[in-house]
């Protein structure tokens, strides 16, 4: 198995991330009495890039060499041409990724919170993708198109309210013989599963972050605390998708594949 040991850039944006979320420690133990939420917005300037600083490694030694390989007819559509939404992008590192690996695929990114949009569209000049990536504000729930080729969700799915409300418009708005790419944290469905490095790294991440952002949207499902597959196959099932599943992995993410 590929070693566990975070990358030096990873590490830089690992720290970040406990740096930035840490200081919003006095809100959250109200947030946790109250059962109440913190959005990902309401945290300090910083969460989204050093966010994107942790996972961008992973993202440029899997995304293109060995995720989408591993699914499904994809490869071979994104080299002919196709249409691909990033749902919950952010500053749009993986989806300026995969433009830059597949010229014949119009890559839009939607992501509810404006700044990072702003920077995913500066990112764009900066690459010299214009024409094949795009950037919009909007929430998983409501990002506008149909027929994609391929809707793709980077270790944000958890983060949702309402998981399954995304996953049916995921569902609505993908061709007939579409592709969901799921990208969630490394995560066993049991507790014992994640005693482990990643699984202690990742348990702190999801209580200062990803349950808080969770509980601050409507139906407030909360996935975050390591989720697990079991718990991504529900949701996806309960969208009606029929096909689903584990197509790769590294031991800090799970990539899953849905189908219509």
């Amino acid at each position: 198995m590929p070693s566990t040991r975070l990358a030096l850039p990873q590490l830089l944006g690992c720290f970040e991330v406990a740096l930035v979320a840490g200081r919003v420690q006095p809100r959250l133990e109200e947030a946790f009495r109250n059962a109440d939420g913190i959005a990902w917005h309401d945290h300090e300037d910083g969460l989204s890039c050093s966010t994107a600083r942790f996972f961008e490694p992973g993202y440029r030694a899997n995304l293109v060499a060995g995720w989408l390989p591993a699914l499904d007819g994809v490869t071979e559509k994104l080299r002919s041409g196709a249409l691909v939404a990033d749902v919950g992008c952010g500053l749009g590192v993986s989806t300026l990724l995969m433009a830059d690996a597949y010229q014949a695929t119009t890559f839009l990114g939607f992501d509810y919170h404006l700044p990072s949009i702003e920077t995913a569209r500066e990112a764009v000049q900066g690459a010299g993708l214009e024409g094949r990536a795009a950037f919009q504000q909007s929430t998983a729930k409501d990002f506008p198109g149909e027929g994609y080729d391929m809707v793709t969700m980077f270790d944000c799915l958890h983060d949702l309210g309402d998981p399954v409300g995304a996953a049916r418009h995921v569902h609505r708005t993908l061709a007939e013989d579409g592709t969901w790419m799921i990208v969630e944290p490394q995560a066993g469905n049991r507790v014992e599963d994640n005693l482990n490095p990643v699984g202690r790294l990742y348990y702190g991440a999801s209580a200062l972050v990803c349950t808080p952002t969770s509980l601050s949207q409507e139906v407030g499902l909360a996935l975050g605390a390591q989720a697990g597959e079991e718990a991504i196959r529900s949701v996806v099932e309960e969208a009606g998708f029929s096909s689903f599943r584990r197509a790769a992995e590294t031991p800090f993410n799970i990539v899953f594949e849905a189908r219509r």
